[in-house]
């Protein structure tokens, strides 16, 4: 009897352990426009990512090796992985930075981009072949509608066209917004095939090639190696780059991802959240009201409708 309910207690903490891991994963993803905030005041966007990739691989290419995970299979395979890479992390995160760079908030940053599953969902018609229900194309509106709100409340009437940033800021973030969904669907059409964690080495590589020419033609490259950006560069390397990435693979072999999808709507608040506490950024409230607005668009455009009885 003792046995049995060891076992079960086991499996009771297991099963505990398993329903945590996607909101686990969630939670650090959101510290990546934290991170952002803390590092860039020692080291200019392009620069700073170059660093971060750079550390990543240091680490992350013998741990691919140590383990024996499989390289892909062919050079084609090979090629639309870097391009994706370009993609999804050279375009949106370059964008990401830079417009927190130029001074748009993190916790509007990630809620712009959080938009990316009513982008890709607005691009697969015309590119993947895929249609949208009705209650899709309502979470397409009110998305817009929402973010419409976020930033209507921060207009302001002065020499700045928003509060505390201006137009360059929202270009990159929405560059950012562009490359993301554009790169998933890419990924989604060549990469299936793709192993998760050697796919990633390569997509850093060519992130890597693409932010380090950045840097050199575009920024002076100057780092001040203080106690926060080094404490900072080592979270967004080993908490995002390869911890977050390491425990995506285990959802995934677990059959966990969809609850992480499911989950990436809470990005935005998380993010806002801390970013309210630790830099005092704050919403009015018609932005509150537009970022639950826009939540609650991204909510209907990814939840997949329940099959009809009968």
């Amino acid at each position: 009897m003792r046995n049995i309910f060891n076992n079960l207690r086991s499996v009771d903490r297991a099963s505990a352990g398993l329903t945590a891991m996607p909101a686990l994963f969630v939670l650090l993803w959101s510290t990546g426009f934290i991170g952002a905030k803390f590092g860039l005041p020692y080291a200019e966007p392009f620069t700073f990512l170059f660093i971060r990739f750079v550390f990543t691989l240091i680490l992350l290419i013998p741990l691919v090796l140590l383990i024996r995970i499989p390289w892909p299979s062919s050079p084609r395979l090979w090629t639309h992985i870097a391009l994706s890479g370009f993609l999804v992390h050279g375009a949106y995160l370059g964008g990401v930075f830079y417009g927190i760079y130029l001074g748009m908030p993190a916790g509007l940053a990630a809620l712009l981009v959080g938009l990316q599953p009513l982008l890709t969902a607005a691009f697969a018609g015309p590119l993947l072949g895929e249609t949208l229900s009705r209650h899709q194309w309502v979470g397409l509106i009110l998305g817009l509608l929402g973010i419409s709100l976020v930033l209507g409340s921060k207009l302001e009437m002065g020499d700045a066209l928003f509060d505390g940033f201006g137009i360059s800021a929202l270009l990159c973030v929405t560059a950012a917004l562009l490359g993301i969904s554009l790169g998933t669907l890419y990924q989604k059409r060549y990469c299936t095939t793709m192993p998760l964690l050697s796919g990633a080495v390569i997509q850093y590589l060519a992130a890597g090639a693409l932010l380090g020419c950045g840097a050199l033609l575009f920024e002076t490259r100057q780092v001040e190696w203080s106690s926060t950006f080094v404490l900072t560069l080592a979270w967004l390397v080993l908490i995002l780059s390869i911890a977050a990435i390491l425990l995506l693979m285990a959802l995934i072999k677990k059959g966990e991802a969809s609850r992480v999808a499911s989950l990436f709507y809470l990005v935005p608040p998380v993010t806002a959240l801390q970013a309210w506490w630790l830099f005092d950024e704050r919403l009015p409230l018609l932005g509150l009201a537009g970022m639950v607005v826009a939540i609650i668009g991204v909510v209907m455009v990814v939840r997949k409708p329940a099959n009809k009885a009968g």
